[in-house]
């Protein structure tokens, strides 16, 4: 690559933010950009991390990659990919493929990975059913953990029990068991993930191949209308809204309402708010077990702990079927789409062979695509929260033994790296077992305190989109489908408004024009601003904030290719949007007008310019 082509910084010209040094250098050191890092391309995870990372919820970064690289290179044995190596600065996540370029070894892997692959794809319905029991069963082992604690005497039937281990020994072997127990989570999620995308991205090139002008977006409408369990929460809500029409109770859910308020005037009404509050147990378990965001950070609390997401769509919902809209996912228009985008496409392959092939690749897709999508409800979702509330007890312990000062919170725990909570643990096992006050009485608080102002002063600062010399090419089908990495797309991102500073490129999520006020949405906390027929604009979007789709007209993202959650999620919705862009939530101005084509995958700053009549 020559010295003249154009790039994005190098990773040794990102410096730590001042005052932020040793918030930066608590981060485990395999995660510390080092000077050969400026010879590879590395890219803001967004997607998954768009937020400054606390050092304890860097275990959804650390665990994922791990999954996922042994999953790619030694289980699955992806013939042209292994796995990414990950890089943190200034809290934020940057990562970076490991391709294999070797004809040699591409050849050797592509042996191995036939063997295993199509045994997978013959058996993908029993071993599908199998991997559900598997996580129900991970998820019923982690509630079944008992909460951490310390007595000031062992009991005597301990003794009598003849089991004389102390209570401090269970408090290394539950910790323990959380974290193998949410490593093996990790493990479990990649076991069909690669294979799925697999199938359909082996579709995607038969497809582009035999149709050269056939676009990105007709092929993903091919596999849309399925039903996965990572849209059940949203169908709740929609549920819950109709039994409170039906039950006459709608008057009480309001879009300023108390919830906790609520819930009392329900139990007070008689038998049908009490019917109602069944209801509601009936959905919370355990389809309210969703983030409010895409279950990486710890903050991001599930339904189940707040309900102020499924609450916040209710009068919305209960307005749309008072008027006789219907609100429903048009699963059915999908579907009827789908078939006929199929067959059309069909019929111009010329020969038998073809149209075999075809169909045995549609086939294939049609039968793993409920995973690319259900998976997150049980895995990033469901455990991944419960991993989360199950550390929150450690946090209350070491508050109850004044680790975190008298002012310490239990949230306080997540400023700890995973090893750091570890040496706590025994810290604490040691002064019980010893007599003595814990040294982390002293350690921790200011630390702590530190490591908060260091996430506060970080989300101030924004972090380019990617570091290092753009590659010649971006080989890897997943960095490009999912994350929407392409070597057009960061041309377009180096541009950075040069050719045209009022439009935006991106990939086509999902068709229809929208022209309506931009709400540039950079963080969960800031979804109670949008309004009715705004345009969202975020760095990323996910399953779970189905909800507020109701209320937009359409929706931006920095991040994500034409398979990303988000363009998946677009389109089971009708909701026109553009993914990948780069840098929409920097370029476009919170209430700003713009105009969103998810058919071009362009979006325009309008300023002055004319408003559509049917926008």
């Amino acid at each position: 690559m020559s010295d003249t082509q154009k790039g994005f910084p190098l990773p040794s010209s990102i410096k730590v933010i001042p005052g932020t040094e040793e918030a930066q250098a608590a981060y485990p050191y395999y995660t510390q950009f080092e000077p050969e890092d400026d010879e590879k391309f590395w890219f803001y995870n967004s997607m998954h991390f768009p937020e400054p990372m606390h050092h304890f919820d860097m275990i959804t970064a650390e665990a994922a990659y791990v999954a996922m690289g042994a999953m790619n290179t030694r289980m699955h044995v992806l013939p042209t990919a292994k796995g990414v190596d990950h890089r943190i600065i200034n809290g934020r996540v940057y990562i970076g493929g490991v391709v294999v370029t070797d004809p040699d070894e591409i050849a050797e892997r592509t042996a191995e990975f036939q063997q295993r692959a199509f045994w997978y794809y013959e058996h993908w319905d029993d071993l599908y059913d199998q991997w559900k029991d598997k996580m129900k069963t991970l998820i019923a082992d982690a509630q079944a953990l008992p909460s951490p604690s310390l007595p000031d005497y062992e009991p005597l039937e301990t003794f009598k029990e003849g089991d004389a281990v102390p209570a401090s020994h269970d408090l290394l072997k539950i910790y323990q068991q959380q974290v193998e127990g949410y490593h093996r989570m990790w493990h479990h999620h990649f076991e069909f993930l690669l294979l799925g995308y697999g199938a359909y991205m082996t579709f995607f090139d038969f497809c582009k191949n035999a149709f050269p002008e056939i676009s990105d977006q007709a092929i993903s409408r091919m596999v849309a209308g399925m039903e996965a369990e990572i849209f059940r929460p949203d169908e709740e809500v929609k549920r819950l809204a109709r039994r409170a029409v039906e039950l006459g109770l709608d008057h009480h859910f309001t879009d300023d309402m108390n919830i906790d308020d609520v819930l009392a005037e329900l139990d007070a009404v008689g038998n049908s708010g009490k019917e109602w509050l069944g209801e509601l147990e009936t959905s919370r378990n355990p389809w309210f077990n969703v983030s409010s965001g895409d279950g990486f950070y710890h903050y991001h609390r599930s339904w189940n702990d707040d309900l102020s997401l499924p609450f916040a769509a209710l009068p919305g919902y209960i307005e749309k079927i008072k008027a006789g809209e219907n609100v429903e996912r048009p699963t059915e228009q999908l579907i009827a789409e789908r078939e006929a985008l199929v067959a059309d496409y069909r019929e111009l392959l010329d020969t038998e062979e073809d149209k075999a092939t075809y169909d045995q690749l549609i086939t294939l897709a049609h039968r793993v695509f409920p995973y690319v999508e259900g998976h997150k409800f049980y895995c990033e979702h469901w455990y991944t929260n419960l991993f989360f509330n199950k550390i929150r007890e450690f946090g209350r312990l070491l508050v109850a033994h004044g680790f975190f000062g008298p002012d310490g919170v239990e949230e306080d725990v997540f400023h700890l790296t995973q090893y750091e909570l570890e040496s706590a643990i025994v810290d604490l096992m040691l002064a019980w077992g010893v007599g003595t006050k814990p040294r982390g009485v002293k350690h921790w608080p200011a630390l702590v305190a530190e490591r908060k102002a260091a996430i506060a002063e970080w989300d101030k600062h924004p972090t380019p989109p990617a570091l290092g010399n753009v590659p010649d090419a971006i080989d890897d089908p997943a960095i490009n489908m999912l994350w929407g990495i392409t070597r057009e797309n960061l041309d377009s991102w180096l541009d950075d408004g040069a050719e045209n500073e009022k439009e935006l490129k991106g990939f086509a999520a999902c068709s229809g024009v929208v022209e309506g006020t931009a709400r540039v949405v950079r963080s969960v906390s800031e979804i109670g601003r949008i309004q009715q027929g705004d345009i969202l604009v975020c760095q990323v979007t996910n399953p779970t904030w189905s909800p507020i789709f109701q209320k937009i007209g359409a929706a931006v993202s920095d991040i994500g290719g034409s398979m990303s959650h988000m363009a998946i999620v677009a389109r089971e919705y009708g909701l026109p949007a553009v993914v990948g862009t780069g840098k929409a939530t920097t370029r476009i101005k919170d209430g700003q007008r713009i105009r969103v084509d998810g058919g071009k995958g362009t979006v325009t700053i309008l300023d002055d310019e004319p408003v559509l009549e049917d926008a």
